[in-house]
């Protein structure tokens, strides 16, 4: 009985498709809309992973100053002595990198190019996963004594010297020029929108003796071993850095730690509420949706209140009559349901390519959306299919 009235049905939506067409295109809409925010939401979410992660693996950032942000408030800087301490006293450190940073203009070939000069260390490659493409690492006596040396990243080494081999090359920083002894692999987009590529990396003496005339050390980067506990981890350092800065035990840290582990945690905590924030937007337009369906139906039991009336004249029982209808509203809604997903799954891949975010396909909400479309059409079919059940056969009949 259930294969014949679904055929039945079909048969209804075949005779009237653009109708039919018509009826399911809010549901095409909505299921289209729901899946392919939510993909999107998810591809953002993680790409703000991606990028926070390539700050660093297990990174902590301690910088000068009671607050983030640009300006340490007055608060002394960090000496290079400190990353030292950091590394020695303090269990679960996996590498801790010094760094100076600066604006300059480097020149090499007669081209010039504006980018940010960073000193530090070899550790500072490990705390932000770096890799060196091509040529090497600092040597000991090169970072010992401030040697006029440098490694480029992707985009300084694009911008400078073209697809050339840019290792040996000579680069002018300031007044100063250095040997290029490496480039570093390519990272891409920062998690704030920063091109990480467009740096140039020097011993951190030499950009306290040639390009500063400072001994300031902005940042420290500490970077955790895998398994390490970071609170006891941070309470430790912030222990220690508070006996070297001389703090007394009623003052405040006139120093910041940020974890990039936390970071990563809130920013994907907003976009997900975000995410779902827009779903649920999204959906509203599935009920708009399961309303027109309802209205099509509740048409076409008047137009066909006479084949309603020889059905029931011929012993058709009232939920037989009840049934037809209502897989004819829910295979509209599925129907509508497997186009959206098609639709949404094409949407999805487009805009992901324009966004630059990962496309992440999700079977739970493809899965979802399809059942909530069917049941729409339950919902929203039960009226028009019960009133075309409780038909008095002898009146449906002597419809016009």
């Amino acid at each position: 009985m259930l294969l014949n009235t679904l055929l039945l049905a079909l048969r209804s939506i075949r005779r009237n498709l653009m109708r039919s067409f018509l009826t399911i295109l809010g549901i095409v809409i909505g299921v289209s809309a729901v899946i392919t925010m939510v993909t999107l939401g998810n591809g953002a979410t993680m790409a703000v992973q991606n990028q926070i992660s390539g700050l660093g693996t297990n990174l902590l950032q301690v910088r000068p100053g009671q607050r983030m942000g640009p300006g340490s408030g007055g608060a002394p800087a960090f000496k290079d002595t400190d990353a030292d301490a950091i590394a020695q006293q303090i269990g679960g450190i996996l590498a801790v990198a010094p760094e100076g940073r600066t604006g300059a203009t480097v020149v090499a070939g007669g081209r010039n190019w504006t980018t940010s000069v960073i000193g530090s260390t070899n550790a500072w490659l490990q705390t932000g996963n770096w890799t060196v493409r091509s040529g090497r690492e600092f040597t000991d006596d090169e970072l010992r004594a401030g040697a006029a040396v440098c490694m480029i990243g992707a985009t300084v080494q694009r911008e400078l010297f073209g697809s050339a081999d840019a290792v040996g090359q000579q680069l002018r920083v300031k007044a100063f020029s250095c040997e290029v002894k490496g480039v570093l692999g390519s990272k891409g987009q920062g998690a704030f929108g920063n091109d990480q590529d467009d740096v140039v990396l020097v011993p951190l003496k030499t950009l306290q003796r040639r390009v500063t005339g400072s001994t300031r050390v902005q940042t420290l980067l500490v970077s955790m071993q895998d398994g390490s506990d970071p609170e006891r981890v941070k309470a430790s350092l912030t222990e220690l850095l508070r006996e070297r800065r001389k703090l007394a035990q009623a003052d405040e840290n006139n120093f910041n730690v940020l974890d990039t582990k936390q970071l990563a945690d809130t920013l994907s905590g907003t976009t997900k509420v975000m995410t779902m924030l827009l779903g649920a937007v999204a959906a509203v337009s599935l009920l708009v949706g399961g309303i027109g369906i309802m209205n099509i139906m509740l048409v076409s039991v008047t137009e066909r209140t006479r084949e309603i009336g020889l059905r029931l004249a011929i012993g058709a029982l009232e939920r037989e009559v009840l049934l037809q209808f209502l897989i004819e509203a829910v295979v509209l809604a599925a129907l509508g349901g497997l186009i959206g997903i098609v639709l949404a799954t094409g949407a999805s891949m487009l805009l992901a390519n324009v966004m630059k975010v990962p496309y992440v396909f999700n079977l739970g909400v493809n899965l979802m959306s399809f059942v909530f479309s069917a049941g729409i059409g339950v919902l929203f079919g039960y009226f028009p299919a019960r009133r075309a059940a409780r038909m008095d056969p002898i009146d449906a009949l002597r419809h016009e």
